[in-house]
């Protein structure tokens, strides 16, 4: 037979419950903060997010990545570009990272830059697009030719990468120019603060804006780089890097 506590015991049997509760919640936070050279580490929905790792390469094979940090070493899956990129085994090394969750699976992902982070991201958002054939692509098509395929509905170089067919080309298309309306749409530009003067009205221009906003920048930033950078002269391809190299700067 169950027997009810008295209210009283019933309120102190809670206050007891929530502190114990505090204090585990208290105690996991310090251990993942505790010196460890991860740049931003939140939980969220149960899973911990890593903005990017800083340590050691420790290991390198044809599609991850092993790095050290504090002692614990992050198997990390990336691409070809990343692999060759990312120095020798004794080097520091900083790589942009994706923690990819789902109900059977925990992989961490990462890329040592932040547009191939955006490109992956972009990518496994697509419907029946998942990471290995995001790191296909990502391995077989420089970003830069990435976004410019997208805006100008080139399926052929995204078909470059093995495991990409037309059908999932012209998927891909569909869903990021969508992606890249919608984003165009949400972010409104306040023209008293900030006035474009890159070849206004110039198709050459708005493609820019759109291949830039596929590798992860806002209307605004992709924006403001291609109008430090544009000459009448330059064709598109030669807008979006030059407008990259503004942003990395």
């Amino acid at each position: 037979m169950l027997h009810c506590l008295p209210k009283r015991d019933g309120k102190a049997f809670f206050r007891r419950f929530s502190a114990t509760i505090y204090f585990a919640i208290d105690k996991c936070k310090r251990l993942i903060d505790f010196n460890i050279s991860i740049n931003t580490v939140s939980i969220l929905k149960g899973k911990i997010m890593f903005a990017h790792i800083k340590g050691i390469l420790d290991y390198k094979h044809n599609d991850y990545l092993v790095v050290e940090a504090n002692g614990v070493g992050y198997k990390i899956n990336t691409s070809l570009t990343t692999i060759e990129k990312a120095g020798a085994v004794g080097d520091e090394v900083k790589v942009y990272t994706h923690l990819y969750v789902r109900e059977d699976i925990m992989s961490l992902y990462g890329f040592v830059s932040r547009e191939e982070l955006s490109m992956f991201e972009l990518l496994i958002s697509v419907s029946g697009v998942g990471p290995k054939a995001a790191i296909s692509l990502i391995s077989s098509v420089p970003s830069t030719k990435f976004s410019l395929a997208v805006i100008t509905d080139d399926a052929k170089t995204l078909t470059k990468a093995q495991g990409i067919g037309n059908k999932m080309a012209q998927r891909i298309i569909l869903e990021l120019k969508d992606k890249i309306k919608k984003e165009q749409l949400v972010e409104t530009v306040d023209d008293s603060n900030y006035k474009s003067t890159a070849g206004a009205g110039n198709s050459k221009v708005s493609e820019a804006i759109s291949a830039l906003i596929v590798l992860g920048y806002t209307p605004m930033e992709a924006s403001k780089a291609i109008n430090s950078i544009y000459q009448d002269d330059m064709d598109l391809e030669s807008i979006v890097k030059n407008a990259l190299k503004s942003l990395l700067r």
